[in-house]
This record gives C-alpha cells, structure tokens and sequence, in this order.
C-alpha cells in the first residue's frame, strides 16, 4: 500500500481523536476531523469520502498498519464511536510498520546506489544504523555510480559553506589562487555550485566589495572561521546568473554573444542528444555536419569546452573566440 502525504495527514488526524479520552468522536465526527485536516495543508482539495475513511481505520487496526488497538464504543444517545483502547497507545509510538519498513529499505537501497562520490558518505555511516535500529536487510547490488574525483581536496568545506549559507553566517577564508600568494577574505557566501568534479561557492566579498565573487572550495586552505558580522542580504537570482554562461567564470560587465560552431558529421548526433547550452539552436548541413548557435558570455570554460572537441569542431564567430581558439592552438602545437 503505497502512502501519499494525504494518508500520512489522515493518520495522523485520526491519532489525535482516537487519543483524546475527552471527546467522543463518531464516524461522522472522524470524517470532519480529517477533512479539516487535510483542507488546513491543502486548500485545493475536496477532501476523502466514507470508504477511504473505513480503508483508513482498517489499516491502523491491521497488521500492516500500525496494530492500533481501535475499539468501537457506544454513548449514551447509542451512537457509535471510537477511540483507542490503550489510552497510552499513538501510531508515533509504534515501530516502523510493514509498509514503511518496505518504503525505508527502498530508500536506503536508491541511496547506497550511489557509489564514489564523497557527498554521498554520509549515507554509509547511516544506513547500517537504521538498517540495525528498524531490522531491514537488504542485499541489493549496487547499479549507480557518480562521476567524481575521489580525492578532490575541497569536499571537507561543503558541509560548513553550506551551514553557513542556511545560518546567513559571515565567514573568515584563506584563499590560495593558482600561482599566487595566499590572501585571507572575509565572505558571506550565497550559493554553491559544482562544475568540472569542482565546487565553488559565490557570495559577498568584503574587500572588494563584489557580490558575486566566486572561490573554489580547493583552494581554500585551513579552517572556515565563522564570525559575528553582520551578513549582507543576497538578491541574486542564480538560476539566472548561471543562464548566460557556460561554467562559472562570469564577467558582470560582459555582453552575451551569439557563438556559431560547425561539428562534423561523427560529432554532430552526440552535440544534438547533449546540447552545449540551453540555448542550442541547431541546423543540419548537406554535408551531414551540424550547424549550432548558442547565445552565451565568452569566458574561459567555453574555450576549454570547445577545446575538449579536437578537429572535430570549426568555430565560425564571433571573431574574438575565433582569435582566442585559434591562439590556443598555435600555443598547443609550439608544445610539440
């Protein structure tokens, strides 16, 4: 018996009136409590009629259920109704029923698929817990791996970073860019994004002023300190300022471009099946090459993307990627 949020609101509804000793609650009285219940978390609703109510109180009683020890009473006016026998007794006291024993197990199970990457560890230490706490077993093979770098060095700051943006905490970086010195920043970090098997946080850089700076989690070195400052409020739209651009190098004052790329015909069916950008618009050429445009900022993640596609790839405008294309490539050759 699969469970939605309705049934858990239902159930829970009707633990509180089978436990109150103090109101006698008939069928009819049940029904009203549960509708009400189910109308103060989803207004949209018409609520459940008299068979899902019956269904419902069969479950509780059931071995499946939560075994609620549900006796039917009369009044004094001979109206039934209904109430637990053990007055000490609620479904929030009872072990995982069999339902959701079975629906924990799956959840565990989807979860421990997800093999190699560090964010996930967390699912090691606890699932051997709830499988001895709650007696499930499951011996499934695991069928999921994540790409990831397993010894990525900035994986030990995501979990700070991001109390510290959930909390709104000011934070005390040392920071280490490649080939230069490291520098301390006082951050009120906003957001944090993965690209390339790296991790960067955006936020608020005191010295500079920059709202949206950027540091990668790998070169941060020591602890994160947190501090007492007063934390800047954050309003910027991230699925929007990521919108325009491919990686996470973004320059505030760039302008968006439209780049027009010519891959052969070997490439062009994986470029149609994986776009570059959201904003991928395609056309086919006679010679079975595809023409694609994307409306991007220039930064340096695009080069690299491009890069990362060899001679299968013609880049046609504008003129300033073709330069800086074309650059890496004369200085790629010099190597060799």
């Amino acid at each position: 018996m699969a469970i939605n949020k309705h049934q858990i609101i239902r159930y829970n509804r009707l633990d509180r009136c089978f436990r109150n000793i103090g109101k006698e609650y008939s069928f009819d009285a049940l029904l009203d409590a549960v509708n009400e219940a189910i109308l103060d978390h989803d207004s949209s609703s018409s609520g459940v009629q008299t068979r899902t109510l019956r269904k419902d109180i069969t479950f509780m009683r059931s071995e499946a259920g939560y075994n609620a020890p549900i006796e039917t009473l009369k009044s004094a006016n001979g109206t039934n109704y209904y109430r637990y026998a053990d007055a000490s007794f609620s479904i929030h006291n009872s072990p995982l029923n069999d339902t959701e024993a079975e629906q924990l197990k799956k959840a565990i199970s989807i979860l421990q698929r997800f093999e190699g990457s560090p964010e996930f560890e967390w699912v090691n230490e606890i699932a051997p817990l709830l499988n001895d706490k709650f007696g499930l077993k499951n011996n499934d093979q695991k069928v999921m791996s994540l790409e990831t770098n397993i010894d990525y060095k900035g994986y030990e700051y995501i979990t700070p970073i991001f109390n510290a943006i959930i909390n709104k905490t000011v934070v005390v970086i040392n920071y280490e860019p490649f080939g230069k010195p490291e520098y301390q920043v006082t951050f009120h970090p906003y957001h944090l994004k993965q690209f390339n098997n790296r991790w960067f946080v955006f936020g608020y850089n005191e010295y500079n002023k920059m709202p949206q700076w950027n540091l990668a989690l790998d070169r941060i070195n020591g602890e994160i300190v947190k501090t007492n400052n007063k934390y800047l409020k954050d309003t910027t739209d991230w699925t929007e300022f990521f919108d325009d651009i491919i990686g996470v190098s973004k320059n505030t004052d760039g302008k968006i471009e439209e780049v027009k790329l010519v891959f052969n015909k070997e490439q062009a069916p994986y470029i149609e099946t994986k776009p570059l950008h959201w904003s991928q618009k395609s056309k086919k050429l006679e010679d079975g090459s595809l023409e694609i445009r994307i409306k991007v900022m220039l930064n340096y993640e695009l080069e690299m993307r491009i890069l990362s596609f060899g001679e299968k790839v013609i880049v046609k405008s504008p003129q300033t990627l073709v330069d800086n294309i074309k650059f890496r490539i004369q200085q790629l050759m010099n190597n060799y």
